[in-house]
């Protein structure tokens, strides 16, 4: 016997391509950690015109549409400094921070692209307009895309092997 009671004006079941539509919408990015032989870090400074203008930053932006985490991490660093890496990337981590620039919530993930070899180019993409090799001590008073708290813990990562899961930056 059935015992199924139909409830009256009860809501539909959305199609799927409406009901995807009312899902939390989140910004992916994917940024890599290059090294030389000293530990320096290469970052970029984003040029005048651009939202983060004047600020530091690891090499790395936003997906494309359908693309992953990896494949956007090396088209990324190639695309921002010419560089193109044959090895494997390992995964660093990431970061979650709930509002960036009040465009909403972004998720940083975070790879390691290995040493730099000594003398290797970087051809800067028009985004930037200086880059540099860095140790941690040198940023303290540098003007960072990339907070020092996330670089430090990276770096840290990269080091050992570990990997970090960052909130605003901070690990934790």
């Amino acid at each position: 016997m059935d015992t199924t009671v139909p409830v009256p004006d009860a809501p539909g079941v959305l199609p799927r391509a409406e009901w995807v539509k009312t899902l939390p919408q989140t910004i992916v990015a994917s940024c890599v950690l290059l090294l030389d032989a000293e530990d320096r870090i290469l970052l970029l400074r984003y040029a005048p015109g651009l939202p983060a203008a004047g600020l530091w930053g690891l090499p790395g932006g936003m997906l494309d549409h359908g693309e992953d985490p990896v494949g956007a991490a090396r088209r990324e660093l190639h695309e921002e400094t010419g560089i193109t890496l044959e090895e494997d990337l390992r995964f660093l981590g990431y970061d979650h921070r709930a509002d960036v620039l009040r465009t909403g919530p972004v998720i940083d993930f975070y790879f390691h692209g290995g040493r730099l070899p000594a003398g290797q180019p970087v051809r800067r993409s028009t985004e930037h307009d200086q880059h540099g090799l860095f140790a941690l001590a040198e940023l303290e008073s540098t003007p960072l895309a990339t907070g020092l708290p996330t670089l430090t813990a990276l770096l840290e990562a990269a080091r050992t092997g570990s990997v970090v899961c960052l909130r605003e930056g901070l690990p934790g």
